[in-house]
């Protein structure tokens, strides 16, 4: 996973940039999406898809395990603190932080969700719509705080950020019949491409402007599918993301145009972690056919146990 966390860092370094050129003011980072920008409200919700627990966190300060899926801080972390907010982005739910903290943000990810509504189901963890409603709460406790017109101010100036998707294709598509017996691949990218252009048409009504969405990293080179592809790459998944990626720059073009004053941006990750996967000394890594703990395979939230170092 590291490997990617070297890519999203690359990409937060390309957004600072972005704001720096455009002299673009931005009071918070606020973040919806999976395990990749998970901070930690897992921890608050009856699900075994958590990261509590060694080996996660072990080079966040002090090896402190904080919920987030990570050897230690996550992306969206990097990027609130290059922007001069906070070093580490609070998770909505952790009632040790209050709306003082959320004032520049905060992330309302869970760990194993998705656009579909189903991929959330499978583990029970917090789906996009209740993720919406959360965001809805902390507009309001945001307005009592800050008052109505500088929390308006303070949403239309942030940077808002989506990070999911893989799930569906790893787990909810292939993984489970209901909805490959209900969507041909083509017409399942087709409904979640339609989930996100809703979910920022919400939240373009809630105050939002500014919206940078994740495209896949190469899915088809992850361990878990590696490991029952002869730890080969699935090509076909390689091709999907790729595809999937072409279907998100196409609706964010055409929000942009529709909706006024907004600027979106698609957040490629899926060239640079291909090119350190197949140059990975250059990258100075050792394994990135493996995870880092447990087999290196499959394992992912309380299956993980030591750690390999060179992951």
């Amino acid at each position: 996973m590291q490997w990617l966390l070297t890519t999203l860092i690359l990409l937060s370094h390309d957004l600072c940039f972005l704001t720096k050129v455009e002299a673009i003011n931005i009071p918070a980072v606020i973040v919806f999406g999976d395990s990749t920008v998970d901070a930690g409200n897992n921890n608050h919700v009856p699900t075994a898809i958590r990261s509590n627990f060694p080996p996660y966190g072990r080079d966040f300060e002090g090896g402190k395990p904080t919920g987030r899926f990570c050897n230690g801080r996550l992306v969206t972390d990097f990027i609130s603190e290059a922007l001069g907010l906070k070093p580490l982005l609070p998770a909505y739910l952790d009632p040790s932080y209050g709306i003082e903290d959320f004032a520049t943000g905060g992330t309302f990810a869970s760990a194993g969700s998705g656009y579909d509504n189903l991929t959330a189901q499978l583990t029970n963890v917090i789906p996009l719509w209740k993720q919406l409603e959360n965001f809805k709460d902390y507009k309001t406790k945001l307005s009592k705080y800050l008052g109505k017109t500088k929390a308006e101010e303070t949403l239309q100036q942030a940077g808002f950020a989506i990070s999911m998707g893989t799930n569906e294709f790893i787990l909810t598509y292939y993984a489970f019949p209901s909805r490959s017996s209900e969507f041909t691949i083509e017409e399942y990218q087709n409904f979640l491409v339609g989930v996100l252009e809703k979910f920022i048409r919400e939240i373009y009504t809630l105050g939002a402007r500014r919206v940078g969405v994740a495209g896949f990293p190469p899915i088809g080179c992850l361990p878990v599918i590696r490991v029952v592809n002869s730890m080969s790459c699935r090509e076909e998944l390689n091709n999907l993301a790729r595809n999937f990626g072409g279907r998100v720059k196409g609706v964010l073009s055409k929000l942009k145009r529709e909706l006024k004053g907004t600027k979106m941006v698609f957040l490629n990750l899926f060239d640079t972690p291909l090119q350190i996967l197949k140059n990975p000394h250059l990258y100075g890594f050792e394994n990135v056919v493996k995870g880092c703990c447990g087999t290196g395979t499959f394992e992912v939230g309380y299956a993980c146990h030591e750690p390999d170092p060179f992951t």
